[in-house]
Order: structure tokens, then sequence, then C-alpha cells
């Protein structure tokens, strides 16, 4: 590891120095930043998409994404979140040209695997609900999921998904709109 990588006062580096580290092309600090937070990502990537390939994939581009561009990352919130926002937009990326994902996921699923979330969420795909929110634009879904499924807050929202603030709020308020039109 460099010299900057291993700078810090007992313990192990931070994630702040082990990206620097990345930056002069330290190829030992993005070792250790995919063994810290590879397991965690496909952990929130496999409650997303049950194909393990394409899982493995959004991972194999997110650290490609960090060894190209390490600088990305402005120095505001955590490393983590910003490679989440990395590796969901992968994600995304990944299942976005593929048709009938849903069905196919569906049945990748093991069904002895079905948690009390996934039941709720079943029973709400399978709803008036549900319906509409399959409609909504994949914009908007993205939006919706984000906020009210993930619950995460407006900026982390727009963290992930590499949009502005003031868009995740504009597309939250299409989506009610178009959500509460559809279930009158």
């Amino acid at each position: 590891m460099s010299d900057e990588a291993r700078s810090y006062v007992g313990g192990e580096p931070t994630d702040v120095e082990l990206l620097r580290a990345v930056a002069d092309g330290d190829r030992e600090a993005l070792q250790e930043l995919f063994r810290r937070h590879e397991p965690w990502l496909a952990a929130r990537l496999s409650g997303r998409c049950a194909d393990v390939s394409l899982v493995d994939e959004a991972i194999s581009e997110t650290f490609l994404a960090v060894w190209r561009r390490p600088r990305a990352w402005r120095g505001d919130g955590e490393i983590a979140a910003w490679l989440w926002g990395i590796a969901i937009r992968a994600l995304l990326h990944a299942l976005r040209p593929r048709r009938n994902v849903v069905e196919r996921l569906v049945r990748l699923r093991p069904e002895e695997s079905t948690t009390p979330e996934e039941l709720v969420l079943t029973r709400i795909e399978n709803s008036d609900v549900g319906a509409a929110f399959q409609r909504l634009s994949p914009e908007l879904r993205a939006v919706v999921q984000a906020t009210v499924l993930d619950g995460l807050s407006t900026r982390e929202a727009a963290a992930l998904l590499g949009i502005p603030n003031g868009t995740v709020k504009s597309r939250m308020s299409r989506a009610r709109a178009e959500l509460r039109g559809a279930l009158l």
C-alpha cells in the first residue's frame, strides 16, 4: 500500500485514506476497499436482483468505476453511500435492457427464502397499488423505490440515483400524483 494509505495512526486506514491511495494508483488499496464493501454490497444488491451473475457484474462495474475515477467522490458523505450509488446504478443499467425481468427473477428466487418483507411486497405488487407502480416510468419508479421502499432521505436518494436533490423531489411529486390518479 502507498505511504498515504499507511499514514493512519494505529488501526486500519480509513476509507478516505484508501480512496486517496487508489487515486495514486495503489491496487492494494482498491483490494482493501473491495474486501470491506463487497459483502454488504452483494447482500443489498441480491435483495434487488436474484440473478447472481447480474449482481456480480454490478459489483465488478462498481469497483472498476472506483479504479477509473476515484476522484469522482467529492468528499461529502460516506464513501459507502457513494459506492452504493455506483452499484445500484450499475445493477439498474444491467437490468434495464432486459424484458420480462420480474418474471425471470421470480422464477430464480428460491421459495423457501421468502421473508415477511418479501411477502408484503409481493402482495403489494399484485394489488392495484402494484399495478399503478409498474405503470410509472422507470425514473419515477426508481425514486419511489429509493425513498419509500429503501427508506432513504431525499438527499440520500439523490446521491444513490446520481441526480440532483430537487429532481428527486419533483419526480416524487409526479409519482404521487400519477399513483393518486391511478388509484382513484
